[in-house]
């Protein structure tokens, strides 16, 4: 250990910026962990947080978040240590996936290294039994997701009413789990005296609206809320059928530089089929999404990240917990319906400021997603034009943009006026041809 920390002690003074602020002993984790020159949201957050500000943040998937925030809050319980008490925590972290509440819990792990800090991680899919230990023993931070926090208050394992430091991690996230009811009762519990950290990767007014009510008098910083950082990410799109998405998937992985590649799909049952179909291959994958228990997701994920298996299949569920820096590949086989969800997914590439390739495969439903996900960006993706498509059903359009249509029991030309229907998502029953007439969704056989 004292060879590690003299290797790290000629490392620290390389440190920049706000991380000079911290003290030797998180210098020290830091350059272990290669980093030298804070991100913009760590130099812009730390100092904010070293001297007691709350703090709404706003910020993309990738930009360094989780130690703008950790990092001051070890420095801040070893600082101000105490002694600990059974049932309490000082720092509440609250995730809403278990995936991204265990990645916390690695990077306080991670900086904590040197330091006399305890901490637990809790979520649900596991047996509580360890969980509980951990809180009897008096913890200085928890990292928690909110129905395995709540259900473990209700069993009188753990109180809020001394937590000095609240965090609200991925709060867009929350809303869109639902978890709203479940974080304002956990809000309520909390001290009215605490610093409360709030962060966010979009700021709808929902979310705006929340934020309204646990934080006081804050600092707002934001990083490129409007324009995804993904500049160091290859991105394309292929055009293809439904039912041709299978082959197009097992096509592109015939290349072997798709060495750990991540696939997003939509729906859970989707994820277990597009893992048999790619296994029945020879292609070694799995797949993690909410009908599977914590024990496997864990497993799944270690795998993949030790490089065991070489796709990893995952509903969104997983798409801000996944923190891998070697995923060559990130691939929507599903568009997502919302257009904030396909940054957080392609974020999962081009970690550590290595460069990444994100795939997306639409179909001609799925038309309107891809028109969203390019007005949020403000840029059109490019479209593989060399790619087969894997379809015999593939033609080219002759409109403005040239794209790929395939032919397809969706929208049609209307034969009397010469205008397409609007490309709409196949639950649409009407869709409106720019003559203003009405026409009946061809029903899918």
């Amino acid at each position: 250990m004292a060879k590690q920390h003299n290797k790290s002690s000629h490392s620290c003074s390389l440190a920049r910026g706000a991380f000079t602020q911290l003290i030797l002993e998180l210098q020290h984790a830091v350059s272990d962990r290669g980093y030298h020159t804070p991100t913009p949201i760590q130099e812009q957050v730390i100092s904010h947080l070293l001297s007691g500000r709350d703090l709404i943040g706003c910020a993309q998937t990738g930009t360094g978040k989780t130690a703008a925030f950790i990092l001051p809050i070890l420095q801040y319980l070893t600082k101000n240590s105490r002694l600990r008490v059974r049932g309490k925590t000082r720092a509440l972290v609250l995730a809403p996936t278990r995936e991204l509440a265990a990645q916390i819990g690695d990077s306080i792990k991670n900086y904590g290294r040197y330091l006399k800090v305890s901490y637990a991680v809790i979520f649900g899919g596991v047996g509580q039994n360890p969980q509980v230990r951990a809180l009897s023993r008096g913890v200085d931070i928890v990292v928690a997701t909110p129905g395995r926090l709540l259900d473990l208050i209700n069993q009188g394992y753990i109180q809020l009413n001394d937590t000095e430091v609240f965090v609200l991690d991925e709060a867009d996230r929350m809303l869109d789990m639902g978890f709203i009811i479940d974080v304002q009762r956990i809000v309520d519990m909390l001290p009215k005296k605490r610093q409360t950290l709030f962060f966010s990767a979009t700021m709808d007014s929902a979310v705006v609206n929340l934020s309204r009510k646990i934080v006081n008098n804050p600092v707002f910083v934001s990083v490129t809320p409007d324009t995804p950082a993904v500049e160091r990410i290859i991105q394309k799109v292929f055009f293809v059928d439904k039912n041709n998405k299978d082959d197009l998937l097992a096509q592109l992985l015939e290349a072997k530089h798709l060495s750990r590649v991540l696939v997003f799909v939509q729906m859970k049952y989707a994820a277990d089929r597009v893992v048999d179909r790619l296994r029945a291959l020879n292609i070694s994958a799995t797949a993690i999404h909410g009908n599977k228990s914590q024990t496997v997701r864990t497993g799944a994920l270690t795998k993949f990240k030790l490089g065991q298996i070489r796709v990893l299949v995952a509903t969104d569920i997983a798409a801000r917990g996944i923190d891998v820096d070697s995923i060559s590949h990130v691939i929507n086989y599903d568009l997502p319906h919302v257009p904030q969800t396909y940054v957080h997914r392609i974020g999962r590439t081009a970690r550590a400021g290595a460069q990444g390739d994100a795939v997306s495969f639409c179909s001609a439903p799925e038309r309107d997603y891809l028109r969203a996900i390019e007005k949020m960006a403000r840029v059109a993706i490019p479209v593989d034009r060399e790619h087969s498509f894997h379809s015999k059903l593939a033609e080219v359009a002759t409109g403005a943009d040239a794209r790929p249509v395939l032919r397809s029991r969706g929208p049609r030309r209307n034969e009397s006026s010469g205008a397409k229907y609007n490309q709409r998502p196949a639950s649409a029953r009407w869709q409106k041809s720019k003559g203003g007439t009405k026409s009946r969704w061809p029903r899918r056989r």
